[in-house]
């Protein structure tokens, strides 16, 4: 019986020595590979799941070491793009059919994590002692915790990599266990040729954009209210006024949480514009936003959005503006 003890245990500890090199063997192969690459292309589909919505965007991801990058994202739903573009001169969030940029000078993607970006989701990796390993489906999956600042509710992520340490697919989730984003890699490839100047703006400017809004009376046709409001805020005013070559409404809301929501409908220029942000590029449910401190700016639906409080917090913001994706809106004059 004793025998039979001693045998027992030595399974035991060799099993649990070989989950533990598995692990160690699938992050250190990966990491190779990512640290490896002087340049890189992939491309995905992503899911993020926002309510009892799902916005679906295909993914493109070119890098060049160490600081250039140009992530296009395509949203399956409505065709429309924004590209993602870091060089030399700083960080740029595009819409080529409205002609015009935000512009960050912005540490991003080393500030936060990035799930479709290799080197952040390396970090991840690094900065977690805790992995947690395990086998499902024929692929190994490590599962981390994440830092997203500027969106905490995303707390962990579980990657999946097959028997050659390819990455297949992650999934992000919060607190509450939900899935909140996820994204299946369709191709990885790691003797991307890329050189410096594929990643200038001149290459991403369109000087014959038409656009896809009414670019000659910008018309607000209808206010869209948030669905979400904090508690013991309402609305205390409601106001529209006429702008250059259209209208923009302010709507105030007053109580515990006073914050300013401005609307107006996105307009093409005829000419690239840049505008300048103090803040961080934010992926939300169908756009991608720029965050500051105390606010945040998006365009959805053809419609530009400008959020402020010193009342609310980034996660607060993100309710709010969640709210007004959302194809429930409550919508008005």
């Amino acid at each position: 019986m004793k025998k039979i003890g001693i045998l027992l245990l030595i399974l035991l500890f060799g099993m649990t020595g070989c989950g533990k090199k598995d692990q160690d063997k699938i992050f250190e192969n990966f990491k190779k590979k990512v640290n490896g690459a002087d340049s890189y292309t992939l491309k995905a589909n992503m899911d993020i799941y926002s309510n009892e919505d799902t916005f679906t965007y295909a993914v493109e991801v070119n890098y060049l070491k160490d600081k250039y990058y140009k992530v296009d994202l395509l949203n399956q739903t409505n065709d429309h793009e924004q590209i993602i573009l870091k060089n030399d001169d700083g960080v740029y969030v595009v819409t080529p059919s409205l002609n015009k940029s935000f512009k960050f000078q912005s540490e991003w993607p080393n500030n936060s994590s990035q799930s479709y970006l290799l080197g952040p989701i390396v970090d991840d990796l690094n900065n977690d002692e805790e992995i947690l390993f395990e086998e499902k489906d024929g692929l190994y999956v490590l599962t981390t915790e994440v830092n997203y600042p500027n969106n905490e509710e995303l707390t962990y992520e579980k990657l999946f990599f097959n028997d050659d340490s390819e990455l297949k697919q992650i999934e992000v989730y919060n607190d509450d266990d939900n899935l909140m984003i996820k994204v299946v890699f369709t191709e990885i490839d790691y003797k991307a040729n890329w050189k410096k100047e594929d990643f200038n703006l001149d290459n991403l400017i369109d000087e014959d954009c038409c656009g896809e809004v009414d670019t000659e009376t910008g018309a607000l046709e209808d206010i869209i209210y948030p669905l979400y409001i904090p508690s013991n805020t309402y609305l205390k005013s409601k106001e529209t006024i006429s702008v250059d070559n259209g209208e923009r409404a302010i709507l105030t809301f007053a109580g515990d949480k006073n914050f300013v929501l401005v609307e107006e409908a996105a307009k093409a220029n005829n000419e690239f514009e840049i505008i300048p942000i103090y803040g961080e590029p934010l992926m939300m449910g169908d756009t991608v936003a720029a965050i500051s401190a105390n606010s945040l700016s998006w365009t959805s639906n053809n419609i530009d959005y400008y959020l402020a409080s010193n009342d609310l917090s980034n996660t607060e913001l993100m309710s709010i503006a969640n709210s007004l994706n959302n194809t429930g809106s409550y919508v008005g004059k």
